[in-house]
């Protein structure tokens, strides 16, 4: 019979900790910490039940679409891996639902599946120079601006035909489809002769070998190619404001609205600057945070 009743003993004893552990647990804290770290329901805590980043945290991971062709924005180095601005923006907002950098999934976003991408769910977000207008507003949601970019032309050292938008009329200008950019060729510079590409890497054997003039895109690309080419470089000054928010799911206002409290604190706690110091930094002058848009 002894070992029955140290059984039960020993029970009863299970039981009066467990009690004294939900009335709040030993004056010095300790014992209620449960082994091996926060359960996933204290990870997820902080935020809303059921929202977007509650889901997220709990899961581990997310998806995030990016480019992998565009030097220091989004470009795959050589482990494979994308890196640049808009990768290190991902990553910091990522760091903030307690996602390490290895738990992210980058998918291959590019200027006309960007907004298809986030409608059908295959990203959570997107982070790939996505210039934030009111066409776009009305199927998908940006959080930001994070960075003010503006359109420019890129063309061969050696062309001296070129020097602003003034100079494209008559010229075949390279962009891409579905892009802010071919857009604004399209509309405000008609005599020019735009041939649209899936992707503005696309754009650069077309101009070496004189099969276009001049690539326009946002200057920030273009400084990425010219830095990377001896033989080309960015012409003019930017004539456009191409502003570059974060792309999700339309209507999904707790978590744009979650995503620009991150991105100020970042602007405010030098993430930022060291996101842009490690990347874009290494070519182009440190820009001023922007202020951030809470349509």
């Amino acid at each position: 019979m002894r070992p029955v009743r140290t059984g039960l003993i020993a029970l009863m004893s299970a039981t009066v900790l467990a009690l004294t552990a939900c009335a709040g647990g030993s004056d010095d804290g300790e014992g209620t910490e449960p082994a091996g770290g926060a359960t996933p329901a204290e990870e997820t805590a902080e935020f809303p039940e059921g929202s977007t980043m509650a889901a997220l945290a709990e899961a581990g991971t997310i998806t995030i679409g990016t480019k992998f062709d565009q030097p220091l924005f989004g470009l795959v180095g050589p482990n494979g891996e994308p890196e640049g601005f808009d990768v290190e923006i991902g990553k910091i907002i990522a760091g903030k639902l307690g996602i390490a950098p290895e738990d992210i999934e980058w998918k291959e976003t590019i200027s006309s599946n960007r907004e298809p991408f986030i409608q059908n769910g295959e990203v959570d977000i997107v982070v790939a120079t996505y210039t934030i207008n009111d066409k776009r507003k009305e199927v998908v949601s940006f959080a930001g601006p994070y960075y003010l970019a503006g359109q420019s032309i890129l063309t061969m050292t050696s062309n001296t035909d070129i020097e602003g938008p003034e100079d494209l009329a008559g010229k075949n200008v390279c962009t891409v489809s579905g892009s802010t950019p071919e857009a604004n060729l399209l509309q405000n510079y008609p005599e020019a002769k735009v041939q649209a590409l899936g992707a503005y890497s696309e754009c650069i054997e077309p101009l070496r070998n004189g099969q276009v003039d001049a690539i326009s895109t946002d200057n920030v690309i273009l400084a990425g190619f010219a830095a990377d080419n001896d033989d080309m470089e960015v012409r003019g000054e930017p004539f456009t404001e191409e502003p570059y928010g974060i792309g999700l799911a339309l209507d999904d206002t707790d978590f744009r609205m979650w995503i620009n409290d991150v991105l100020e604190e970042s602007f405010e706690d030098g993430t930022w600057s060291e996101a842009w110091e490690s990347t874009a930094g290494t070519v182009l002058p440190a820009p001023e945070p922007p202020t951030v848009d809470r349509y």
